[in-house]
């Protein structure tokens, strides 16, 4: 089963990385403030990037590598 990773830029400039298998759905969901909590707290919410997978486990694992190394970078 297909997934994406996404990226939203929030209203506070601040990123929030996600996946899932339906992006347009989760997209709405954000805006309309029934995504996560982060996110309900600093709408508008804008799509940056997005990227498709051919297994949303691809897509889930790309996420989690992205919100690593962007933890880690603060560091550098």
């Amino acid at each position: 089963m297909r997934g994406f990773m996404y990226i939203l830029q929030c209203s506070d400039n601040s990123f929030y990385t996600g996946s899932k298998i339906d992006l347009e759905g989760r997209l709405i969901q954000h805006e309309n403030g029934e995504g996560v909590k982060y996110t309900n707290s600093c709408l508008p919410v804008k799509l940056m990037y997005y990227k498709e997978y051919d297994r949303i486990d691809e897509a889930y694992y790309q996420e989690k590598q992205t919100v690593y190394y962007s933890y880690i970078s603060r560091f550098d």
